[in-house]
Protein backbone atom coordinates (compact mmCIF):
# COMPACT_ATOMS: atom_id res chain seq x y z
CA UNK A 1 0.00 0.00 0.00
CA UNK A 2 1.51 3.10 -0.94
CA UNK A 3 2.16 5.70 1.68
CA UNK A 4 3.59 9.66 1.95
CA UNK A 5 6.59 10.56 2.77
CA UNK A 6 6.94 12.99 5.97
CA UNK A 7 8.48 15.79 4.07
CA UNK A 8 8.71 18.25 7.66
CA UNK A 9 11.02 15.84 9.01
CA UNK A 10 12.88 14.16 5.47
CA UNK A 11 16.79 15.53 5.95
CA UNK A 12 15.92 16.18 2.08
CA UNK A 13 13.19 18.39 2.58
CA UNK A 14 14.92 22.00 1.92
CA UNK A 15 16.22 20.19 -1.27
CA UNK A 16 12.59 19.41 -2.24
CA UNK A 17 11.27 22.45 -1.60
CA UNK A 18 14.04 23.81 -3.80
CA UNK A 19 13.36 21.34 -7.16
CA UNK A 20 9.82 20.65 -6.82
CA UNK A 21 8.57 24.31 -8.87
CA UNK A 22 11.45 24.31 -11.50
CA UNK A 23 10.73 24.60 -14.90
CA UNK A 24 12.90 21.43 -16.02
CA UNK A 25 14.14 20.06 -12.63
CA UNK A 26 15.56 16.65 -13.92
CA UNK A 27 18.76 15.52 -14.00
CA UNK A 28 20.70 12.81 -15.86
CA UNK A 29 23.73 10.90 -15.28
CA UNK A 30 25.27 8.33 -17.90
CA UNK A 31 28.41 5.68 -17.37
CA UNK A 32 29.18 2.16 -18.12
CA UNK A 33 28.04 -0.66 -16.74
CA UNK A 34 30.33 -4.04 -17.00
CA UNK A 35 28.19 -6.41 -18.54
CA UNK A 36 30.79 -9.14 -19.51
CA UNK A 37 29.38 -11.71 -17.05
CA UNK A 38 25.80 -11.44 -17.48
CA UNK A 39 25.98 -11.95 -20.93
CA UNK A 40 28.28 -14.82 -21.01
CA UNK A 41 25.30 -16.00 -18.25
CA UNK A 42 22.34 -15.34 -20.50
CA UNK A 43 24.62 -17.07 -23.31
CA UNK A 44 25.19 -20.07 -21.32
CA UNK A 45 21.78 -20.32 -19.53
CA UNK A 46 19.60 -19.12 -23.50
CA UNK A 47 18.09 -16.22 -21.74
CA UNK A 48 17.62 -12.97 -23.11
CA UNK A 49 20.00 -10.34 -22.13
CA UNK A 50 17.22 -7.59 -23.11
CA UNK A 51 15.32 -9.01 -20.23
CA UNK A 52 17.60 -9.73 -18.00
CA UNK A 53 19.03 -5.79 -17.63
CA UNK A 54 15.88 -4.22 -17.62
CA UNK A 55 14.85 -6.79 -14.71
CA UNK A 56 18.25 -6.25 -12.90
CA UNK A 57 17.71 -2.39 -13.72
CA UNK A 58 14.41 -2.87 -12.19
CA UNK A 59 15.31 -5.11 -9.18
CA UNK A 60 17.89 -2.01 -8.29
CA UNK A 61 15.29 0.46 -8.31
CA UNK A 62 13.22 -1.49 -5.74
CA UNK A 63 16.18 -1.40 -3.27
CA UNK A 64 16.83 2.30 -3.44
CA UNK A 65 13.60 3.74 -1.97
CA UNK A 66 14.30 7.49 -3.42
CA UNK A 67 13.33 5.18 -7.05
CA UNK A 68 10.12 4.66 -5.51
CA UNK A 69 9.13 8.69 -4.74
CA UNK A 70 6.58 10.29 -6.61
CA UNK A 71 5.35 13.59 -6.65
CA UNK A 72 1.30 13.77 -5.72
CA UNK A 73 -0.65 16.63 -5.59
CA UNK A 74 2.38 18.68 -4.01
CA UNK A 75 3.46 15.40 -1.90
CA UNK A 76 6.39 12.92 -1.92
CA UNK A 77 3.88 9.18 -2.32
CA UNK A 78 6.37 6.27 -1.32
CA UNK A 79 5.64 3.57 -3.47
CA UNK A 80 5.86 0.14 -2.54
CA UNK A 81 6.93 -1.94 -5.19
CA UNK A 82 7.40 0.16 -9.29
CA UNK A 83 7.78 -1.88 -12.79
CA UNK A 84 9.39 -1.89 -15.86
CA UNK A 85 8.58 0.07 -18.49
CA UNK A 86 10.31 -1.06 -21.89
CA UNK A 87 10.25 0.01 -25.79
CA UNK A 88 9.99 -3.24 -28.52
CA UNK A 89 11.16 -2.03 -31.46
CA UNK A 90 8.25 -2.88 -34.59
CA UNK A 91 9.07 -4.39 -37.92
CA UNK A 92 8.02 -1.10 -39.43
CA UNK A 93 10.73 1.00 -37.86
CA UNK A 94 8.47 2.60 -35.42
CA UNK A 95 7.90 1.47 -31.37
CA UNK A 96 5.62 0.74 -28.87
CA UNK A 97 5.32 0.57 -24.84
CA UNK A 98 5.50 -2.91 -22.89
CA UNK A 99 4.95 -3.34 -18.98
CA UNK A 100 6.44 -5.69 -17.15
CA UNK A 101 5.04 -6.49 -13.42
CA UNK A 102 8.09 -7.00 -11.59
CA UNK A 103 8.53 -10.18 -9.12
CA UNK A 104 11.33 -11.22 -7.74
CA UNK A 105 10.94 -14.68 -9.57
CA UNK A 106 13.22 -13.95 -12.72
CA UNK A 107 12.33 -16.81 -14.33
CA UNK A 108 8.15 -15.74 -14.48
CA UNK A 109 9.70 -12.47 -15.11
CA UNK A 110 11.28 -13.99 -18.07
CA UNK A 111 8.30 -15.70 -19.27
CA UNK A 112 5.94 -12.85 -18.90
CA UNK A 113 8.44 -10.28 -20.96
CA UNK A 114 9.22 -13.17 -23.55
CA UNK A 115 5.26 -13.04 -24.23
CA UNK A 116 4.45 -9.40 -23.60
CA UNK A 117 7.24 -8.52 -26.47
CA UNK A 118 5.67 -10.99 -29.12
CA UNK A 119 2.11 -10.17 -28.31
CA UNK A 120 3.40 -6.40 -29.26
CA UNK A 121 5.17 -7.34 -32.12
CA UNK A 122 1.79 -9.47 -33.26
CA UNK A 123 -0.20 -6.83 -32.31
CA UNK A 124 0.97 -3.28 -30.80
CA UNK A 125 -0.82 -2.14 -27.88
CA UNK A 126 -2.33 1.63 -27.34
CA UNK A 127 0.84 3.81 -26.50
CA UNK A 128 -1.39 5.05 -23.23
CA UNK A 129 -1.99 1.66 -22.08
CA UNK A 130 -0.65 2.69 -18.90
CA UNK A 131 -1.46 6.22 -18.82
CA UNK A 132 -1.58 7.97 -15.46
CA UNK A 133 0.63 5.27 -13.87
CA UNK A 134 3.46 6.38 -11.77
CA UNK A 135 4.79 3.25 -10.20
CA UNK A 136 6.64 2.65 -13.27
CA UNK A 137 10.65 3.29 -14.34
CA UNK A 138 10.87 4.00 -17.71
CA UNK A 139 13.38 2.64 -19.84
CA UNK A 140 14.88 2.71 -23.47
CA UNK A 141 17.29 1.28 -25.52
CA UNK A 142 19.55 2.67 -27.93
CA UNK A 143 21.65 -0.21 -29.09
CA UNK A 144 23.52 1.36 -31.93
CA UNK A 145 24.73 3.70 -29.98
CA UNK A 146 27.57 3.78 -27.69
CA UNK A 147 26.60 6.92 -25.94
CA UNK A 148 28.45 9.61 -23.92
CA UNK A 149 24.93 11.23 -23.20
CA UNK A 150 21.51 11.60 -23.57
CA UNK A 151 17.67 13.53 -23.21
CA UNK A 152 14.89 12.35 -23.36
CA UNK A 153 11.28 14.00 -24.48
CA UNK A 154 9.14 15.22 -21.74
CA UNK A 155 5.41 16.12 -21.34
CA UNK A 156 4.78 18.83 -18.89
CA UNK A 157 1.13 17.51 -17.80
CA UNK A 158 3.35 14.48 -16.57
CA UNK A 159 5.62 15.76 -13.39
CA UNK A 160 5.04 12.76 -11.13
CA UNK A 161 9.16 12.29 -10.97
CA UNK A 162 9.29 8.88 -13.12
CA UNK A 163 12.67 7.90 -13.25
CA UNK A 164 13.97 6.86 -16.91
CA UNK A 165 16.67 4.58 -17.70
CA UNK A 166 18.53 4.04 -20.60
CA UNK A 167 20.74 1.39 -22.36
CA UNK A 168 22.97 1.53 -25.13
CA UNK A 169 25.33 -0.52 -27.22
CA UNK A 170 27.34 -2.85 -26.24
CA UNK A 171 31.62 -2.16 -26.80
CA UNK A 172 34.36 -3.97 -25.56
CA UNK A 173 37.41 -2.69 -23.66
CA UNK A 174 39.87 -5.20 -23.99
CA UNK A 175 38.65 -8.27 -22.39
CA UNK A 176 35.61 -6.62 -20.63
CA UNK A 177 32.25 -5.87 -22.59
CA UNK A 178 30.85 -2.56 -21.69
CA UNK A 179 27.04 -0.78 -22.38
CA UNK A 180 26.57 2.19 -21.26
CA UNK A 181 23.50 2.71 -18.84
CA UNK A 182 21.28 6.80 -18.43
CA UNK A 183 19.74 7.48 -15.43
CA UNK A 184 17.34 10.28 -15.42
CA UNK A 185 15.58 11.58 -12.11
CA UNK A 186 13.49 14.24 -11.00
CA UNK A 187 15.66 16.88 -8.00
CA UNK A 188 13.46 17.32 -5.60
CA UNK A 189 12.78 13.36 -5.13
CA UNK A 190 16.30 12.25 -5.39
CA UNK A 191 20.21 13.31 -6.21
CA UNK A 192 22.90 13.16 -7.62
CA UNK A 193 23.98 10.21 -4.58
CA UNK A 194 21.17 8.30 -5.35
CA UNK A 195 21.92 7.77 -8.41
CA UNK A 196 25.21 6.85 -7.96
CA UNK A 197 24.05 4.42 -5.62
CA UNK A 198 21.72 3.01 -8.52
CA UNK A 199 25.16 2.50 -10.65
CA UNK A 200 26.51 0.83 -7.98
CA UNK A 201 24.00 -1.86 -7.40
CA UNK A 202 23.42 -2.58 -9.97
CA UNK A 203 26.82 -3.21 -11.12
CA UNK A 204 26.96 -5.50 -8.07
CA UNK A 205 23.81 -7.17 -9.35
CA UNK A 206 25.83 -7.39 -13.00
CA UNK A 207 28.90 -8.87 -11.40
CA UNK A 208 27.09 -12.12 -9.90
CA UNK A 209 24.01 -12.71 -12.49
CA UNK A 210 23.39 -16.23 -10.92
CA UNK A 211 22.60 -14.31 -7.26
CA UNK A 212 21.00 -11.45 -8.85
CA UNK A 213 19.13 -13.39 -10.73
CA UNK A 214 18.32 -16.23 -8.69
CA UNK A 215 19.28 -18.92 -10.70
Amino acid sequence: MPVYLDTEAWSRRHLFRLFKDYDQPYFNVCADVDVTRLLAFTRERRLSPFVAYHYLSTKTANEIESFRYRLRGGRVLVHERVHAGAIVLLPDDSFTFVYFDFTEDFGAFHEQARALIEGALREPPPLDARAGQDDLIYHSVLPWVSFTSISHAKDSRQQSGIPKVSFGKFREAGARLLMPVSVEGHHALMDGLHAGRFFERLQLHLDDPQAALGL
